[in-house]
């Protein structure tokens, strides 16, 4: 626009009298970051579900306690304890705020019954006790912060003391050719668009930084919403790991394809994989 036309436009909302229209805040301003990954990245019902399968599976009872290792919002933990009036689960992570956000969110919208069955813990992983779990899960790759073997090792031989005889760990786990390099995924969601950033990735070390940021209609953006600095650990690393830390049997699920190629969201055991160039899968590892 010419600065001409920029004067004449000013004079002529002078003459009218009328107050120029202020501009309201973008999505990106309001927008709320857990909501958007719950939204976006996190299915509690389906990995419920998977949990509970599994464990019945294997043990031939229902599963009844739960611990969620980095379990941020603890949306898994508030769910778990409303699909049986049995269900315990404690929610374990370091971060005070993530944890206040999740019980204004999800806690508080539980029967009075429901909160009485899960308990907030808040901090280390590697430290913190609970009460013997017939499932605990590290889940979105959260366990990928220990860089390395030594501290992933006392991570899950810690978390192995604290199931009960029969428990079993779920971890997931991503690979394939595209998880090393450097790039940009978008996927469209209800309103926003969420965008997955491989940043940077070390072969040496194995190290990786991933950002999440999310775009929005009206073309703000909410930058770097979630960064993570892991090490991209593989398959074979991380049975043998869990082996080193006492767990007698793990075994991988492997994610079916649709007719697209596409995954279907069903995990079956299997003993080889495919040579995906993007996979994800579970670890059950048995106590």
């Amino acid at each position: 626009m010419s600065k001409r036309r920029k004067q004449r436009r000013h004079k002529a909302r002078k003459k009218s009298g009328k107050a120029a229209k202020t501009r309201g805040p973008k999505k990106a301003e309001t927008a709320d970051r857990h909501v958007l990954y719950e939204a976006s990245v996190q299915d509690a019902e389906a990995e419920i579900e998977f949990m509970e399968e599994v464990f019945e599976a294997l043990r031939n009872r229902p599963a009844r306690v739960l611990r969620e290792d980095f379990c941020g919002t603890a949306n898994v933990a508030c769910k778990w304890t409303q699909r049986h009036d049995e269900n315990q689960a404690y929610a374990v992570d370091i971060d005070p705020s993530v944890l206040a956000w999740g019980r204004e969110r999800h806690y508080a919208a539980l029967s009075e019954a429901a909160r009485e069955r899960v308990e907030f813990i808040e901090g280390d992983v590697t430290q913190a006790t609970t009460p013997g779990a017939d499932v605990a899960v590290a889940l979105n790759f959260s366990y990928m912060i220990f860089m390395t073997r030594d501290r992933l090792r006392e991570y899950f031989r810690h978390l192995r003391s604290n199931l009960n005889p029969e428990g079993i760990f779920i971890i997931d786990v991503f690979g394939g050719s595209e998880a090393i390099e450097e790039m940009r995924e978008r996927r469209k969601c209800e309103g926003f668009t969420y965008v997955w950033d491989q940043a940077e990735y070390d072969p040496i070390s194995a190290d990786i930084t991933c950002h999440i940021h999310f775009e929005f209609p009206d073309r703000s953006k909410l930058d770097k919403a979630f960064t993570y600095h892991w090490r991209l650990w593989t398959l074979p690393e991380l049975r043998e790991l869990l082996a080193e830390a006492g767990f007698s049997k793990s075994t991988v699920y492997w994610q079916g394809e649709d007719e697209d190629g596409e995954g279907d969201g069903e995990f079956e055991p299997v003993t080889r994989g495919d040579a995906d160039p993007a996979w994800i899968c579970y670890i059950v590892a048995e106590n």
